[in-house]
């Protein structure tokens, strides 16, 4: 028992070390919570086991009366012809973020973080990331991305201390 504790506690200090070094990540300085209101297409992100083999993924967010953001994220499992999947978690922006900062929560009560950092000034592109570095997204309201612009995504995702060999582009074909 001793044993499985410590190596717990080591554990846990090893992932609070892996980012300390890092320097915060910036947030947006401000976000029009109705503008940014819509369908947003990811680009590219680090999987997670539920997206892994997603094709054609897309966020849509509208803003509940309550001010929560009510969101749904679909994609095609495995390719463009597999099985439509369909998410609904829920976002929570915190105060005094600027609408920059979210708490997304797929299970009650659990909220993951959610800060919305490098968003274009028309609203075209935005990379939302984490402080763990676990995971990020670049997304666009478009499905295509040209590679000079891809490229200079990466750049900013890189810089935020991401592992770009962990960040995978998304099929999109529509």
């Amino acid at each position: 028992m001793l044993r499985l504790a410590t190596s717990l506690c080591a554990a846990t200090l090893a992932a609070c070390a892996s980012t300390s070094h890092l320097p915060p990540i910036e947030r947006a300085a401000k976000v029009d919570l109705p503008r940014f209101m819509g369908d947003w297409y990811v680009i590219a992100y680090v999987p997670t086991f539920i997206d892994k083999d997603g094709y054609n993924q897309i966020e849509n967010y509208k803003l509940n009366d309550d001010g929560s953001i009510a969101t749904t994220f679909t994609f095609r499992d495995g390719g463009f012809d597999g099985k439509p999947k369909k998410y609904r978690p829920k976002g929570y922006v915190v105060e005094g973020t600027n609408n920059a900062e979210w708490g997304m929560q797929f299970v009650w009560p659990i909220k993951g973080e959610y800060l919305i950092t490098e968003l274009a000034d028309d609203y075209s592109s935005v990379i939302v990331a984490r402080t763990k570095r676990d995971l990020v997204w670049l997304l666009a309201r478009k499905p295509d991305m040209s590679q000079t612009e891809y490229d200079r995504h990466l750049a900013k995702i890189a810089a935020m201390g991401y592992d770009l060999k962990e960040v995978k582009r998304v099929p999109q074909r529509w």
